[in-house]
Parts: C-alpha cells; structure tokens; sequence
C-alpha cells in the first residue's frame, strides 16, 4: 500500500441541485442538496484513499463545530487527519455550491484558506514517515514550503495541483515533478497554455498538463508536447472532478507513466460528473 499527503484546504461542502443559480434578490428550491468535507487537497485525498491507498490530510480544521462535521465525514474513507492548527477555534471555511441540473455546470462562493493560513514552522518533519507522494493544492503556501524542503531532501516526489495561480507558487515550483493546471491556471505574464508551458518548464517542472474541461488535456512530458482525448459524457455535476482527477493521478503515476496516468486519471474524474456530488460515484463505480 502507498502513502500519500495531501496538503491543502478543507472545507464544508453545501452542496444543492438546482434548475439554476438564484439571481438577485431571488430564492430557488434545490431539487436535490448533499454536505461533505470539500476543498481540492480533500477530495483528492478521498480518491488516492478509495483507490487503495492510504491518505493522509494535512490542513487547518481546529476544534470548532464544523471541523468535528468534516473529520466525521473523512473518518468514513479512512483518511488520517494532521491538523496544522489544532487549537484554532473559528470556524474551517464553509463552501456553498449549486449545481445547474440541464448542464452539471456549478456556482460556488467560499472563503478558501485566506483566513486560516497555517505556519510553515509549524511543521513537524516526521509529517513525511513512510510518504510515497505529496499533493499540494496551493491554498497552504508556508506549509508547502516547508514541506516541499524537507521532501527534496527525502527524494519524495510532489504533484501541484493547479486550480489558479497564488501568490507564493513559484518559491514552490522547483521543488515538484508534475503540475497539472486547469485553464484558470496563469502565472505572472502567462496569457495562453504555450506561455504556461514555457514558464513551468523555466521553472524546472518535467511533467505538465493543462486539463480544459470536457476537450482534451494538453501536456508536455520531457520536451514533448501532446494532447489526450477523455471519455465524452452527459455531466450531472462537474463539482470536484479536477480534484478527483488529481487523487487519481496520484495514485496511477506511482504505477503508470505520464501519459497513462493522466489518461487513467481522466476515466476516473468523467465518470465522477455522471453523478450528483463528490462522493456518488465511488457507490457503483
């Protein structure tokens, strides 16, 4: 069995199915509403866990009411939990999210990790005993410092999951061997996926790839560029499907090369949208 960290945000994840997002000043009626722990380091590390895996969640969750909601939730998928600020008692962020019926496309309002910020001293180095792969979402910049030293040293390799550029990101790029970036995705100057590409290999990063939704994933493995087509589908609800790729990709590129990880990954993450909610489509899958 490997082991993977996932550092990053954990949330509350309200989520509602509705015929649309309310307009101003309008209510709507959810035909269908689900809570899980959210954030993509979260769901990420849920996957990599049902996947056969063991996950370790290293985030801010403290001793408030909801953070006892979202470690009951992790509990259910056997994901241990290092809290980066165990005696915090604000409450984690709380994400809400309608997800439009017809399309399974989502409108989501949170407050992310810009209030709970841990410290990168605050990190143990044992945080890394027996860890095969380390995942960072970008929402804990101190602590991915840190964490990204300590595992250099170790030889254990990093995956950045890309959703959107932070400020912070590039003292943390040396440090990883694969990005896997959204089309959101834009470091400093960065305008299109050919100036992604050049910044990201400037920085040292071998492996690339920029997923773009329900068209093909856009790589450059070692020099080579190249695209990989995923399964086409009717989405029900693309909430989490990045995150869910990313937990997947962690787990396959421990067995698979670049590419096959990537295209194993994409299976995965599809058929993830054909169900309502983050945690659906491990019932049947």
């Amino acid at each position: 069995m490997k082991t993977g960290l996932f550092l990053g945000l954990a949330t509350l994840d309200l989520v509602y199915l509705a015929e649309s997002p309310p307009g101003e000043n309008q209510k709507v009626v959810a035909a269908d509403c689900t809570i899980a722990a959210g954030g993509p380091a979260t769901n990420a590390a849920v996957t990599f866990s049902y996947l056969g895996n063991a996950a370790v969640l290293a985030g801010v969750l403290g001793t408030h009411a909801i953070a006892q909601l979202i470690r009951a939730d992790l509990a259910e998928y056997n994901i241990r939990i290092i809290d980066l600020q165990p005696g915090r008692s604000h409450s984690p962020p709380v994400s809400s999210i309608i997800v439009t019926e017809a399309t399974g496309d989502r409108a989501v309002v949170s407050i992310n990790a810009t209030k709970s910020q841990a410290e990168g001293q605050a990190i143990n180095p044992d945080i890394l005993s027996s860890v095969n792969i380390i995942l960072f979402d970008g929402h804990q910049i101190a602590a991915s410092k840190e964490i990204a030293k300590l595992a250099n040293s170790k030889n254990i390799p990093i995956l950045l999951d890309g959703g959107s550029w932070k400020p912070g990101l590039e003292e943390i790029l040396p440090f990883v061997e694969w990005v896997i970036c959204s089309e959101n995705f834009h470091p400093p100057h960065c305008k299109n996926s050919e100036q992604v590409f050049a910044y990201l290999s400037a920085s040292g990063i071998p492996n690339i790839a920029i997923t773009r939704g329900e068209k093909s994933i856009l790589y450059l493995s070692h020099d080579r560029y190249g695209t990989i087509e995923i399964p086409q589908i009717q989405a029900k609800d693309t909430l989490g499907a990045g995150d869910i790729f990313h937990g997947a990709f962690s787990h396959y590129i421990l067995q698979k090369k670049f590419t096959n990880a990537l295209a194993a990954a994409a299976k995965i993450a599809s058929y993830s949208c054909k169900k309502f909610g983050t945690r659906a489509w491990m019932n049947d899958e």
